[in-house]
């Protein structure tokens, strides 16, 4: 199974070449075959300069300059509909998620024969390192109503880093979300369309360099727009949009 990684951009000069190298480092380890797919997001540093040297050193690495607007969402987007593995993770640039956790998940998926894995960083065995207080207040509480809206005892929808494979991807379409309300879009829709999941604990560490590009202030109603959609679809499509064996 072809493991494909998808890194969104932005203004990552300082980071991408430093997370590139862990996680190709540790995929080669494990004998993973895969592909690093960067989707360098508009980005106004050097990060297209930093990709393009980087390609010559990793030779799993491809990457792709976005044709959309500028949007955590768009760019993942563009990521989904162009990997070529069997099954996606979302990864982040900065490499707060770790590189030997999508090892485990990948594994898992492979011996469980998983649709989707999930992590999760609040659950025994999870870590967070660094993490900004009030931003743990707020992911607490999000989640803990989606959590009750939802009726699953899972903990870390929000989370962007899970692993999903191509069928279920494909089961998911379309996507609405332009920005980071697609971490919630993903998980929401297999667990509403019947896609089977395991959720084993991950670790999370706060950026050496510059500052996240997620604004809380003005995901709230993005995000609620989601579990509203996907609670519509739940209670009343009917089964129209559930997985097909």
């Amino acid at each position: 199974m072809i493991l494909s990684v998808i890194i969104p951009a932005y203004n990552e000069a300082a980071n991408i070449k430093r997370t590139t190298r862990l996680l190709h480092r540790s995929l080669i380890r494990a004998n993973i075959p895969h592909e690093i797919l960067v989707i360098n997001d508009n980005s106004q540093d050097e990060t297209e300069e930093v990709l393009n040297k980087l390609q010559r050193e990793v030779s799993t690495l491809r990457y792709i300059n976005s044709t959309n607007e500028n949007g955590f969402g768009f760019a993942v987007r563009e990521g989904l509909d162009n990997f070529k593995g069997d099954c996606v993770a979302i990864f982040m640039a900065d490499c707060s998620d770790s590189p030997d956790d999508l090892v485990t998940f990948y594994n898992e998926m492979v011996n469980g024969d998983w649709d989707c894995v999930f992590g999760s960083r609040f659950i025994k065995g999870g870590h967070t390192h660094g993490y900004p207080y009030l931003k743990l207040i707020i992911n607490r509480i999000a989640n803990n109503i989606v959590r009750l809206a939802i009726g699953r005892k899972y903990n870390d929808y929000t989370n962007a880093f899970k692993l999903y494979q191509k069928k279920t991807i494909d089961g998911l379409r379309p996507f609405l979300s332009p920005h980071f309300n697609l971490t919630l879009e993903l998980p929401l829709k297999a667990i509403v369309r019947g896609y089977n999941y395991t959720v084993i604990p991950n670790s999370w560490t706060n950026r050496i360099h510059g500052k996240s590009n997620l604004k809380i202030k003005e995901m709230g109603s993005r995000y609620f727009f989601i579990l509203l959609y996907c609670l519509i679809e739940k209670f009343f499509s009917r089964g129209d949009y559930k997985k097909t064996t």
